[in-house]
């Protein structure tokens, strides 16, 4: 297997055969990676408007599974893209933007749905944050840096975690326990985001003194 290029995220989904027929399914159709990459932006609007607004625990489920199909896009335009070579002259702008579009609705909406705001923007601001240190890094010149702890993959499964067991406790009648569980992921996201940032911006600060 060839080495994955510097600015290319690292996912051992992409080796599942399933991954790897969907996408050479796609390949074969007139459907392009940019388009792949719009539709994880509608998945993830989708989602955040069910956690705001209809926080029950049939939307609580459907933004889980919004948010895994927000993934799911992000998975398979990057592959489409590259091993079925349909990649275009804006498609690093398609992979980024979407990304960050993404991040934001989805935690701004967490921090509604838990009651506080505040930690849904914080969430968001710092999400923002962590993908500016790492492309910032590859801006240097170095590889890019997906390290966590809450990376995108690992954000995402937190709240894909959160929405499913708040849905449960709704399900049963623990609509404030349900709260409870979205506001601890809002936290775990946000301080997870922050310890992100610091991680990377130390090891991109090694690698300046490295190459001074």
């Amino acid at each position: 297997m060839s080495a994955l290029p510097p600015d290319r995220r690292p996912l051992a989904t992409r080796q599942a055969g399933w991954a790897q027929r969907l996408a050479a399914a796609l390949a074969r159709t007139s459907i392009t990676p940019d388009q792949i990459s719009g539709l994880s932006m509608l998945f993830a609007a989708s989602g955040a408007a069910l956690l705001a607004c209809w926080p029950t625990w049939l939307g609580l489920l459907d933004c889980a599974v919004c948010v895994q199909l927000r993934l799911l896009c992000n998975l398979l335009d990057g592959m489409v893209a590259m091993e079925g070579g349909k990649g275009s002259a804006l498609g690093k702008l398609w992979n980024e933007l979407p990304d960050r579009v993404a991040d934001t609705v989805l935690l701004v909406a967490l921090g509604y749905a838990c009651g506080a705001p505040w930690l849904g923007w914080l969430g968001a601001v710092l999400a923002l944050a962590t993908a500016y240190v790492r492309a910032l890094g590859g801006a240097l010149g170095f590889a890019q840096d997906f390290r966590g702890p809450q990376a995108k993959p690992q954000r995402m499964a937190v709240l894909t975690a959160a929405c499913l067991l708040a849905s449960g406790l709704t399900f049963a009648g623990q609509s404030a326990l349900a709260v409870r569980v979205l506001w601890w992921a809002a936290i775990v996201i946000a301080v997870g985001s922050l310890l992100t940032c610091v991680r990377r911006t130390l090891a991109l600060a090694t690698q300046l003194r490295k190459a001074a």
